[in-house]
């Protein structure tokens, strides 16, 4: 997979979309409703960033009964990976990032239960 430098970082360039690049890092794969949570965002506003994540070929998507989950696409150059990674690490104390794994668990009806909040 080709990925160019400014795909990449108009897509790091946004708060929202780097927040949620960050979390899926973390956990892998995560619900919409479980990103728009973290974030603080309306849904329309966050399901407008996954798109331009999925469209720029950074994230995939897949639909289980009502959900849409998203995770980092697996194929990405290692340069890409190389930059994630270290961009969560640079991150890890610098607010909001630092505060999105513990307002992620404190989220009810993770999706696993009986409904997505």
């Amino acid at each position: 997979m080709e990925m160019l430098p400014a795909t990449l970082f108009t897509a790091l360039a946004h708060d929202s979309r780097l927040r949620c690049l960050l979390l899926m890092l973390a956990h892998k794969e995560l619900c919409v409703c479980e990103l728009t949570y973290t974030v603080g965002a309306s849904q329309p506003h966050m399901s407008r960033h996954l798109s331009h994540l999925r469209e720029a070929g950074l994230v995939l998507d897949r639909r289980e009964g009502l959900w849409i989950y998203y995770r980092i696409n697996p194929e990405l150059p290692s340069w890409v990976n190389r930059i994630l990674h270290e961009t969560a690490r640079g991150v890890q104390t610098i607010m909001p990032f630092a505060q999105d794994p513990d307002t992620l668990k404190t989220m009810p009806n993770r999706p696993g239960a009986s409904r997505c909040a």
